[in-house]
């Protein structure tokens, strides 16, 4: 078995996009098409993601904020009202509840899966509260049963959960709306873009007014809303096709690397990989990682520095944005959120991707096991 005994010749990046030859032609005939905006590839992707999402409608959209945005202006959230999320997400999860007006509700996370606690969540509902937002972090389902009991509006940010089943059943048409991104990163990855997939139609309808700026046929054109410029454009539209086309593919060699750094990780005291709820599917977006300093012999941010030394880059998922400045500044009554903040400084994401040869996770292994050795004395 190959085992890397010195730092790499190359440095290992963390999470480059799988893009072959397939893509680059599928972009090339979509520009000899003379469609550079939303046009037949778009109206194609949203027909095989809402087979693929088992949702009654897909709308494809400019990013993954795009579709959190359009969703709560979908579902009437503005000035005065409330919507419970989770503070372990990337800012935008929080920042499109304040360009509806809306004030964000930070609620704690679980130890084990760093997802929104339903728990919290229900203590935190108010007659102020217009819909709750959990994040599947990496790909882990929440818990979603506890949520939908509450009786409020949900909207998922499925961002890391392209592939992810909540209970035998795809994330998609489950909620009021689910929102997908196309980021470069992800695991269907376009370079930008994203999804809203709802079984609601009057949601998909407000959706589609909202995220052009007309409607019309020819050289007529009305607005039944004042919209958003938050459209697809068929260029991208092509990649995500030929993405989704690979999906299984890709996720067998994630689930290789899932494997690989699963079996190292319990012979290293104090890196604890995030839990993983077996009755659910992980669309294993990303491979998370809890440091203890006591028992890791040093902190997260020790170890993201002595790995880049080694030339394996890694990333934070994610800070609390509760405590990012705007924030800490907009929010200063925010009550501590004890789970997310211990996590917010332990939390290590590892490389993982389809671009990544399997020799490669093991070169990422064998630089953390020589920094754990380092670092414990």
């Amino acid at each position: 078995m190959h085992e890397a005994t010195q730092r790499r010749a190359t440095p290992l990046g963390f999470q480059p996009p799988a893009i072959g030859e397939e893509e680059i032609a599928a972009v090339a005939e979509t520009l000899r098409s003379g469609w550079l905006t939303t046009g037949p590839k778009a109206a194609e992707l949203e027909r095989r993601m809402a087979e693929y999402l088992e949702a009654e409608h897909v709308l494809a959209l400019a990013s993954g904020t795009a579709a959190l945005h359009l969703a709560l202006v979908a579902l009437d959230v503005g000035p005065g009202d409330e919507v419970i999320t989770s503070p372990i997400t990337w800012p935008a999860t929080a920042n499109v509840i304040v360009h509806t007006g809306a004030t964000p509700v930070f609620v704690d996370v679980r130890e084990d899966d760093l997802n929104i606690d339903p728990a919290r969540a229900a203590e935190a509902v108010t007659e102020r509260t217009k819909a709750l937002m959990p994040v599947h972090l990496a790909g882990q389902p929440c818990d979603m049963d506890p949520l939908w009991q509450l009786g409020v509006p949900v909207v998922e940010d499925a961002a890391h959960a392209a592939e992810s089943a909540y209970r035998g059943r795809k994330l998609g048409g489950l909620s009021d709306a689910t929102c997908f991104s196309l980021y470069a990163t992800k695991n269907i990855a376009a370079g930008e873009g994203g999804l809203l997939a709802t079984n609601r139609g009057d949601v998909a309808e407000r959706v589609r007014d909202l995220r052009l700026m007309r409607r019309g046929d020819g050289s007529l054109y009305d607005i039944p809303v004042p919209g958003y410029k938050a459209n697809l454009s068929d260029v991208l539209a092509a990649i995500a096709l030929v993405q989704l086309d690979k999906v299984e593919r890709h996720r067998a060699a994630r689930l290789r690397q899932f494997e690989l750094y699963d079996e190292a990780l319990a012979e290293l005291d104090g890196i604890t990989p995030l839990a993983r709820d077996p009755r659910d599917t992980h669309a294993l977006h990303l491979y998370v990682v809890r440091i203890d300093a006591e028992e890791a012999g040093g902190t997260r941010d020790e170890y993201q520095r002595a790995l880049a030394a080694e030339g394996i880059s890694t990333s934070i998922h994610f800070l609390p944005v509760h405590r990012l400045r705007w924030y800490r500044d907009r929010f200063p009554d925010q009550p501590p959120l004890p789970v997310a903040e211990r996590a917010g400084d332990e939390v290590l994401s590892l490389p993982l991707s389809p671009a990544h040869s399997d020799d490669d996770i093991r070169d990422a292994i064998a630089a953390l096991r020589r920094v754990h050795a380092a670092l414990r004395g």
